[in-house]
């Protein structure tokens, strides 16, 4: 695919990212914004669903369903405890190891591996997450909007887009050409960036440590990752490329900021502490796992990390530039110490991607015996017996689980990707059944399930079901004329019903202005070489 200019559309959603936290001096009350009045809710949700589309086209987004579940569970808990409550979020994860993560237009937050690597506890991931939650709740994004329209888009798309195209050429975000884009297209705007970004990070913290306490994480949590971030530059001095990281390049940290946010934090669990009448742990009044009993050191005891040991390993392997490399990344640190169990579960899945199925089956076998319940260990099991030859073992370890867990999504995709490997219309026909619960509206924005239903009918022998599937797949995966055109394809099939006959139209009808836009922003798909068109005539 062609962008021409580099991802303009991206770029787009991208600058009203950058331009939230640089768009309001002061913290404005919401009365007589006219924020809220530059993109309604649903142009608002459109844009974000762009930018995640494109992200994934260009290579950036990470997609995998544990991962997914982990994440969005911690995001939405918070989400759930903002107050906004009723605002949509999408959280994913960008498999790039620089430390970073953003918020969007429509509630799309992105967090990079690399950040989630860093972190010592899931605490420390929910209080990016309560930060960036909260720049949205409080209108920073949709402000940063308002004012790119009114002053500076045009300057802001190109300049963007100038650094997608770095980035695709291999460079990164603070190399030479990204910091030549930087120099010609923000010139003048840079101070005002600093200036104004100052009021939205501190409401931001503010309003996000609160909302940690509220959602059952320690609201510690943010300074310490401060923290963190502060012993990164430290490790990095004297590398001016690796000196700041990427989020604080939009995040700018000091050391009065980490003392503001500490003290913030303790001020909030002396007060919570001081509640004895609300500290039982079955007080329908607070979040679940939270407990107000004071641990020595004055902080609020609060739930454990659950799988977040799990989904960092996981995301060490996934994020690595190749499963080869994580296995070499395990080998130097068991070489150092004892891997914990975490790490091993981690060596074992970067040895499967690496074809080494049997030794993935060594390292997971005790962890099975450990951890019998754990949901992790449960699925590398599985799929590393079924690779061997396994294949009895792995069905009734599969079905054993979704019997406990009907409907679970990361464990159903997993076991309709690995039915859909052996390419038989049986093991296709119950790949089918095995992810049918999973149909509904949610499905439609689901690129993994799209892709394992795709190939599940298509081996079932239902080629319409998976034509569509495979459509809307290419449409999540940032190729909208690429759907158009299968979309076409597919209605010239003779034994479509009614029914599917009328869904695909539905369909052309709902893509077409997107392809429309992307095409006004300069974004075309020259693969498809305007073979869409017939969509626009109905033909």
């Amino acid at each position: 695919m062609n962008l021409r200019p580099p991802a303009a559309l991206l770029a787009f959603a991208l600058a009203t990212c950058i331009a939230a936290a640089a768009a309001q001096e002061h913290s404005l009350p919401d009365i007589g914004s006219s924020a809220a009045n530059v993109l309604s809710p649903a142009k608002q949700a459109e844009y974000g669903a762009m930018v995640l589309a494109q992200l994934r086209h260009e290579g950036y987004v990470l997609d995998d369903p544990l991962l997914d579940a982990w994440l969005n569970d911690a995001g939405q808990r918070l989400a759930a405890a903002s107050n906004k409550p009723q605002q949509p979020f999408t959280f994913f994860l960008l498999r790039e190891r620089q430390i970073n993560a953003f918020a969007t237009l429509g509630g799309y937050v992105a967090v990079n591996a690399g950040l989630v690597l860093a972190a010592d506890r899931e605490d420390e991931v929910a209080g990016v997450l309560a930060h960036e939650i909260s720049h949205v709740t409080q209108q920073h994004v949709l402000r940063g909007a308002e004012k790119a329209q009114r002053e500076s888009l045009p300057i802001l798309l190109a300049t963007l887009g100038a650094i997608v195209a770095a980035q695709k050429a291999g460079g990164t975000s603070s190399g030479d050409a990204t910091s030549a884009a930087l120099m010609t297209g923000f010139g003048l705007m840079q101070q005002r960036q600093i200036d104004y970004t100052r009021d939205n990070e501190a409401e931001a913290d503010r309003i996000g440590i609160r909302l940690l306490a509220n959602a059952g994480y320690d609201p510690e949590a943010m300074a310490d990752f401060f923290q963190t971030l502060q012993g990164v530059v430290r490790m990095n001095q004297g590398d001016e490329r690796a000196a700041v990281p990427g989020y604080l390049q939009t995040h700018p940290l000091t050391l009065a900021r980490i003392s503001e946010a500490r003290e913030r934090a303790v001020k909030l669990e002396a007060g919570m502490a001081s509640l004895p009448a609300l500290a039982s742990t079955n007080n329908p009044l607070l979040p679940p796992g939270l407990q107000l009993a004071s641990a020595p050191h004055g902080r609020v005891t609060r739930r454990t990390d659950g799988d977040f040991p799990w989904a960092r390993e996981r995301l060490r392997v996934l994020s690595a530039a190749t499963p080869a490399q994580a296995v070499r990344e395990y080998q130097q640190m068991r070489a150092k110490q004892p891997l914990d169990d975490a790490r091993r579960y981690g060596l074992a899945v970067a040895l499967q991607l690496a074809g080494q199925d049997a030794a993935a089956l060594q390292e997971l076998t005790p962890l099975a015996q450990s951890h019998p319940a754990n949901l992790w260990v449960q699925v590398a099991m599985g799929q590393a017996e079924a690779h061997i030859g396994k294949t009895a073992d792995a069905d009734r370890r599969f079905e054993t689980l979704l019997a406990r867990m009907p409907g679970h999504r990361a464990l159903a995709l997993a076991y309709a990707n690995l039915l859909g490997e052996r390419n038989t219309p049986a093991a296709g026909q119950r790949a089918v059944a095995v992810l049918r619960p999973l149909l509904g509206n949610a499905a439609g924005n689901d690129l993994p399930f799209q892709q394992a239903y795709a190939r599940a009918c298509e081996i079932a022998g239902d080629p319409a079901r998976a034509g569509e599937a495979w459509a809307e797949a290419a449409y999540l995966s940032g190729r909208p004329e690429q759907a158009l055109v299968q979309l076409n394809n597919l209605k010239k099939r003779t034994d479509l019903d009614y029914y599917a006959r009328a869904r695909i139209d539905a369909r052309i009808a709902a893509i077409t202005p997107t392809v429309l836009e992307l095409r006004r922003q300069g974004v075309r798909d020259d693969d498809v070489n305007g073979q869409w068109a017939p969509a626009l005539h109905g033909g």
